[in-house]
């Protein structure tokens, strides 16, 4: 009987390092690659690659014909969903796609595919992957919130030695942790060792290691009054759009740290500026906003109590290798016959 193989194309810029990692991880995996037809890596995780470079028509025919003939895709090609579309619908043989973000179930939906399509190939995320540096940028936020950093900052550009002032612990605290995903579930985790009390906002309700309290995202109004800070580690979806809006924001009680490390759509930028002018939030840490990069005449730059994060708090200089190690352990389960870690709901697409 002979063993089933994986011909994987690598549609998105990859070491030969991490190439024959992955063929080490998993022998029956054979990586079909050109790296010339792939653009350079200015960072880690650049997986558009550097923006000035281009394939010739033969080249770009190359590309095109390698991925049309593979079983699986590492990565979307050029980062484009048009590009995914056309080899879905080119490749009746694509059984997989791996996508490198972790909320890349928007940009399977960008692709626009059929239900058919969207039944025959499985499409899986980097899930997982970002969350510890995640859940250390949310605490980083949490802490200067906690510690008052617009405050030491101002006082220090003055010169001002001021009188002594009663600083938050976060001990003391309690965090909302929306999301309970691989990021949330992280989160929650270190806020907790931190002795906050931290109450998860999840559908499904189940009990969660460092969670206290679960509810339903139809009750954060209800409870808003009673947290002192709020992290959002949400997919954008049609669910979690402006979720952290006017209706949250006037509900809250004085002071409150907002972090967002999951997708800016989901809280409502004028929404935010509104309660942050008041004081009804006191500081906003953001990774994330809704439309990136941020606009240049957007108020959250100038803002003295918003910290700006450039969508790079996930990044580190492992995060290459992680996903190829992720990549590997999914291909193992798929040769076994074995569910898939991060699989994209292909109703909510997250």
């Amino acid at each position: 009987m002979t063993e089933e193989r994986l011909n994987v194309a690598v549609a998105t810029p990859l070491s030969e390092e991490l190439c024959a990692l992955i063929e080490e991880l998993e022998p029956r995996v054979r990586l079909i690659r050109d790296q010339s037809l792939l653009p350079p890596m200015r960072h880690p995780a650049d997986f558009a690659g550097d923006p000035s470079y281009r394939r010739t028509p033969a080249q770009q025919q190359r590309f095109e014909r390698m991925l049309d003939d593979a079983d699986v895709l590492y990565g979307i090609p050029d980062v484009d969903p048009a590009a995914l579309r056309r080899v879905v619908e080119a490749n009746p043989r694509l059984r997989w796609v791996q996508v490198m973000a972790a909320g890349g179930g928007g940009q399977v939906k960008a692709a626009a595919l059929t239900a058919e399509q969207l039944s025959r190939v499985v499409f899986t995320t980097g899930a997982g992957v970002h969350g510890g540096p995640l859940a250390e940028f949310a605490i980083f936020g949490l802490l200067a919130g906690a510690k008052k950093l617009p405050r030491l900052i101002a006082q220090q550009r003055r010169h001002e030695w001021s009188g002594r002032f009663e600083m938050g612990q976060l001990a003391d605290q309690t965090v909302l942790v929306l999301g309970l995903g691989g990021i949330g579930v992280q989160i929650a985790r270190l806020a907790q060792a931190f002795g906050c009390r931290v109450i998860g906002v999840s559908r499904h309700g189940s009990s969660v290691d460092g969670v206290d309290e679960i509810v339903h995202p139809d009750r954060i109004v209800e409870i808003a009054g009673d947290v002192d800070a709020v992290v959002a580690a949400l997919p954008g979806t049609v669910a979690t759009e402006r979720m952290l809006g006017k209706e949250f924001f006037a509900a809250v009680r004085s002071g409150i740290t907002v972090v967002n490390v999951g997708r800016g759509t989901v809280i409502d930028e004028a929404a935010l500026l509104a309660a942050l002018d008041d004081g009804r939030v006191g500081y906003a840490v953001l990774d994330v906003v809704a439309v990136e990069p941020l606009a240049v005449d957007s108020a959250l730059w100038e803002h003295p109590n918003v910290l700006l994060s450039p969508h790079t708090a996930a990044l580190t200089a492992a995060e290459d290798r992680r996903l190829a190690e992720l990549f590997a352990d999914n291909a193992t389960r798929l040769l076994e016959g074995r569910e898939l870690r991060n699989v994209v709901d292909v109703v909510d697409f997250y």
